[in-house]
């Protein structure tokens, strides 16, 4: 199975740059878009055919929302964090396949001036890891996206600058730990250890993404009984169209 993940900053402007252009080539069993701001209404497409298509939309119009497509059948789907959080933002989507679960995160981000970071501490990445936890007893997880949060040094170009910025807090840093504690796997890091330079997403500001100036904040986790079948982890920093690029794995 191949998946790809993508932060498109907007569906109907990421439509407007090529994106079914980009999902034929990328030739994805599963395709997992973050941050589309649209609802299906709003958005007149037709889609590659062989996917079913799947939303979580935001209350707020223009705000928030993920999409999947699967060319695999997809035997259940869930919206949000059932009993552990409310999630009126469209932030979680769950397709449930034959092998496993396959989970598409838009995380919250505690902005600027870290007013949302309590909330990201201490009910969002607990809840967030006990729904994980909570499907991973009945089959195995693939979780995916723009989890906003650069978990090492290594994951941002400039970590001494950023040491308590939004997105490389040691709250935030430590809630992804805590994850992988829990026996979950950042696919591209376990290929790719001790690699540097290799981000996800770049400011807009100052030419940062012809430079390489980026963070690492995108990401494919697995349950560590899928580690033996992790084939392939990568990242596309050359695909265009959002100030994030999409990041992916193949299970074998």
């Amino acid at each position: 199975m191949k998946l790809t993940s993508w932060n498109v900053n907007g569906l109907r402007a990421a439509l407007g740059k090529g994106l079914l252009d980009w999902i034929a080539q990328e030739d994805a069993d599963v395709i997992c878009l973050q941050e589309v701001k649209a609802m299906p209404e709003q958005v007149s497409v037709e889609w590659p055919s062989g996917y079913s298509v799947h939303w979580n939309s935001a209350e707020r119009k223009g705000y928030s929302g993920t999409l999947t497509l699967s060319r695999r059948p997809v035997l259940s789907v869930e919206r949000g964090l059932g009993s552990w959080l409310s999630d009126n933002e469209g932030r979680v989507l769950t397709v449930e396949l034959q092998d496993q679960f396959v989970v598409n995160c838009y995380t919250p981000n505690t902005k600027r001036d870290l007013s949302r970071l309590p909330y990201r501490e201490l009910e969002w990445d607990p809840a967030f890891r006990a729904y994980l936890k909570a499907l991973e007893a009945r089959k195995p997880v693939v979780f995916c996206g723009d989890l906003n949060v650069a978990h090492e040094e290594i994951d941002l170009a400039n970590p001494k600058a950023n040491v308590r910025n939004h997105g490389f807090t040691v709250e935030e840093r430590s809630g992804f730990t805590r994850l992988m504690e829990a026996g979950f796997v950042d696919t591209f890091r376990d290929r790719h250890p001790g690699k540097g330079g290799h981000y996800t997403w770049w400011s807009p500001m100052a030419g940062a993404r012809s430079r390489n100036v980026g963070w690492r904040i995108d990401y494919v986790g697995i349950s560590g009984a899928l580690r033996p079948a992790l084939k392939e982890a990568f990242i596309r920093p050359s695909v265009l169209g959002s100030d994030h690029c999409p990041v992916g794995l193949v299970l074998g």
